[in-house]
């Protein structure tokens, strides 16, 4: 796919205005900051294979396609549209179509209850005091070309905000939906999630495809979590397989705050999650959860930075990828220990299973350590079905094909398990049993 839409173009076409163009809307304030932003973007080189953190990650034909802001007007999206992608169980639910926020397809907390959710266009029209101090303030734009130009590009996004004290029981479902036809479709989304001293939030960051137009998502999640604040994190993302996906998620952690982050990603022609937390302050924790399958040309890429700025903090990472056909995946997990840090206890694992000879993993687990007092522990672990296991399964009369497919999901529910909210568990059972029938060919070359 991504080479028929490059075919489309009699010649590379100069991305150049479209990455640095017209400044999104917004306030005096915010205008500021994506000046700032458009500053930092001249001076910046796109990412190549030449710099260590995308060394595995080509994302040089992006810049061959025909980018351009996705319109609006085009199809008519309904409730039966996007009812498929919707969690099961009720709840709140944020529905953006091509980037813009569509109001009269969501489900919004009612006057008075203990939630703020809407989009972020609303909300900065306001005072915007809690935008003012949030957004922009966590995810770097400074070193990471793509948060740049998200800050000088994005039209909306969502914002959910918890007073402190407040436990909020229904999940919130943040919905992006990719819907037009024309390729080259390109959004920048934003999302500021913050949880105040003591709250309690379950978010879920969704990204899928109404189209098979190839198009692209630059995203940015920052997440601040006041003192002994809860906060689950699930991003979804199932965008169709000629779509480039490149999102950010950056969390920071107040005293006794608790992050349980999870990255499910299983779409895209080439997905790439930056993911990262600043434990700010003692006794916060942070849990990271992730799954990615891939198949066929995909190439699925989780970047993970753990920092460790204060004594008496606990960060565990598990990260597992399932890889079939020419697919490839990355995993570079970095997990910094700060001179002051003591006490830190940090785990870090990714384990990957490669379902053919041509399926392939880059793993680089890092500790950076600067303290002396601490437990940290990392390891990556590549290898095969077990053929013992396979045996075991086979000679008690199951199918080859069958077999395997068990042995997968029972390595995928690793990561499932740790997954609190059960509409998200089912609605991954249904993607994952979807996914897991499409991969007969790859798993049968085995035999």
């Amino acid at each position: 796919m991504m080479e028929t839409l490059a075919q489309t173009v009699p010649e590379p076409a100069d991305t150049t205005a479209f990455l640095a163009g017209e400044l999104g809307p917004g306030p005096d304030w915010l205008q500021t900051l994506r000046e700032q932003a458009r500053t930092r973007l001249a001076e910046m080189a796109f990412p190549t294979t030449e710099q260590e953190e995308w060394r595995f990650t080509n994302i040089a034909p992006l810049r061959l396609w025909p980018l351009h802001a996705a319109e609006t007007g085009g199809r008519q999206i309904g409730p039966a549209d996007i009812e498929p992608f919707r969690l099961a169980g009720g709840g709140y639910c944020l529905v953006f179509v091509d980037g813009r926020f569509r109001a009269e397809l969501s489900t919004l907390p009612a006057h008075g209850a203990p939630l703020r959710a809407g989009s972020l266009r609303a909300q900065w029209d306001g005072e915007a005091r809690e935008l003012r101090r949030h957004l922009t303030r966590h995810a770097d734009g400074v070193a990471n070309f793509f948060t740049a130009l998200n800050t000088a590009s994005f039209e909306d996004g969502a914002f959910v905000s918890v007073p402190a004290g407040a436990v909020v029981g229904q999940p919130v479902q943040l919905l992006y939906l990719a819907a037009s036809e024309r390729p080259g479709a390109a959004v920048h989304a934003r999302n500021l999630i913050v949880a105040n001293d003591g709250s309690s939030v379950k978010v879920v960051e969704s990204y899928a495809s109404l189209t098979e137009a190839p198009h692209f998502t630059n995203a940015v999640t920052e997440l601040a979590l006041g003192p002994e604040a809860r906060v689950e994190h699930c991003k979804l993302q199932n965008e169709n397989e000629g779509a480039f996906h490149i999102a950010t998620v950056q969390a920071a952690q107040s005293r006794h705050s608790h992050w349980l982050s999870h990255s499910i990603a299983t779409g895209a022609r080439l997905a790439r999650n930056q993911i990262q937390t600043r434990l700010g302050a003692e006794g916060a924790e942070a849990i990271l959860n992730g799954l990615y399958l891939a198949r066929g040309e995909q190439l699925i890429d989780h970047h993970t930075v753990v920092d460790h700025a204060h004594a008496r903090c606990e960060s565990h990472e598990f990260y597992y990828g399932i890889l079939a056909g020419r697919s490839r995946g990355v995993f570079n997990g970095k997990i910094f220990v700060r001179q002051d840090a003591q006490k830190t206890n940090a785990k870090q694992t990714n384990r990957n299973v490669l379902l053919s000879e041509q399926a392939l993993i880059h793993t680089k687990p890092q500790l950076e350590i600067f303290a002396d007092d601490v437990k940290c522990t990392h390891g990556a672990t590549v290898g095969q079905l077990n053929e013992e296991e396979l045996f075991y399964l086979r000679s008690r009369g199951i199918g080859a094909d069958l077999a395997r497919r068990m042995l997968v999901r029972a390595f995928a529910n690793d990561a499932v398990e740790r997954i609190t909210l059960e509409p998200v568990r089912a609605h991954l059972e249904k993607l994952l049993t979807e996914r897991f029938e499409s991969l007969d060919t790859s798993l049968s070359s085995h035999d």
